[in-house]
């Protein structure tokens, strides 16, 4: 610095690249990104099935619920609605087929579940094991009834998204083996089928990522 003005100098550089006008930018990119951009369709969309998914995932916990519990089972349906819809595409390996995928998802929360409310609501999971109305000779047997339905619901959940996202890429699969020896008119009935099929898979991808959710979202309501 050889005066007093010389702090002025634009020569702050490295490797020939000046950083005086750093300063104002670092202003500009600290700034989120839906200032500068209005939302699109697809955001507008998105955020109109998240806010209605919210809504009825509300109404099944109901008012004693904790607050920010319904984003849990939101990314639940979010993560399995990618999965299923990425195994739509040929040569990707359908994730959510696979009872490895399915039934770690469907374990972890059902036992944490069981933990949270036998630990917290003893007495009421007791009465869960015994439907309002039973007939005194019956409860015996009602309390096994219940206790295995209990028990087999991760396994349920698990097979039931498994088996729904197997079957329709199987028939897609073995419909397709058979194009090759087909004529040119079978083969354009073949890819009406297909196309067809596809629709109710992408169908099935949305209705079955809904359905996991939604269960999920009753069994946690029944432990409160």
């Amino acid at each position: 610095m050889t005066n007093l003005f010389s702090t002025f100098d634009p020569s702050t550089s490295i490797m020939n690249m000046s950083f005086n006008w750093l300063s104002t930018v670092i202003g500009l990119l600290i700034i989120p990104i839906p200032f500068w951009f209005l939302p699109g369709r697809p955001n507008i969309l998105w955020n109109k099935i998240t806010l209605t998914l919210h809504k009825e995932f509300k109404t099944i916990l109901g008012p004693t619920s904790y607050q920010g519990s319904t984003f849990l089972f939101i990314s639940l349906f979010s993560f399995i609605l990618f999965n299923n819809f990425m195994g739509l595409f040929p040569y990707v390996f359908t994730s959510s087929s696979h009872l490895t995928f399915t039934l770690t998802l469907a374990l972890p929360l059902w036992m944490s579940f069981m933990i949270y409310g036998w630990i917290n609501h003893t007495q009421h999971m007791f009465a869960h094991l015994v439907p309002s109305g039973t007939p005194a000779p019956l409860m015996p047997f009602m309390v096994c009834i219940e206790m295995i339905s209990n028990i087999i619901r991760p396994g349920t959940l698990a097979v039931r998204l498994m088996a729904n996202m197997i079957a329709g890429h199987l028939l897609l699969t073995l419909l397709g083996n058979t194009g090759p020896s087909l004529s040119l008119s079978m083969l354009s009935l073949l890819m009406i089928g297909q196309i067809a099929l596809l629709m109710l898979e992408s169908a099935v991808a949305v209705i079955q990522s809904y359905v996991f959710a939604v269960l999920v979202t009753l069994y946690s309501s029944e432990v409160t």
